[in-house]
C-alpha cells in the first residue's frame, strides 16, 4: 500500500470537517502545535541537566583524583 492519491486525501478532509466542523480544526491544530512545542521545550531542558550533572560529575571526579594524587606525594615526602 502506498500513498493516499488526492481523491482519498479530499474525501477524508472532507469527512474530518464534517466530524469536527470549520471552527474547530484550527483549534485542534493550534493544541498539537504547542503540545509538540512543549515536548521539544522539556527535551531540550532534559539535555541540558544531563549536561551539567555529567559536568558536575567529571569535575568531582578530577577533584578526588588530585587529591588522591596529592596524599600519595605527601606520603612520599615524609617517607
Amino acid at each position: 500500500m502506498g500513498m493516499p492519491s488526492m481523491p482519498e486525501l479530499l474525501i477524508i478532509l472532507a469527512i474530518v470537517v464534517l466530524l469536527f466542523g470549520a471552527k474547530k480544526i484550527p483549534e485542534l491544530a493550534k493544541g498539537m502545535g504547542s503540545g509538540i512545542r512543549n515536548f521539544k521545550k522539556a527535551m531540550k531542558e532534559d539535555d541540558e541537566e544531563e549536561k551539567v550533572a555529567s559536568t558536575g560529575t567529571d569535575k568531582q571526579v578530577e577533584q578526588k583524583s588530585d587529591a588522591v594524587k596529592s596524599e600519595k606525594s605527601e606520603e612520599k615526602k615524609e617517607a
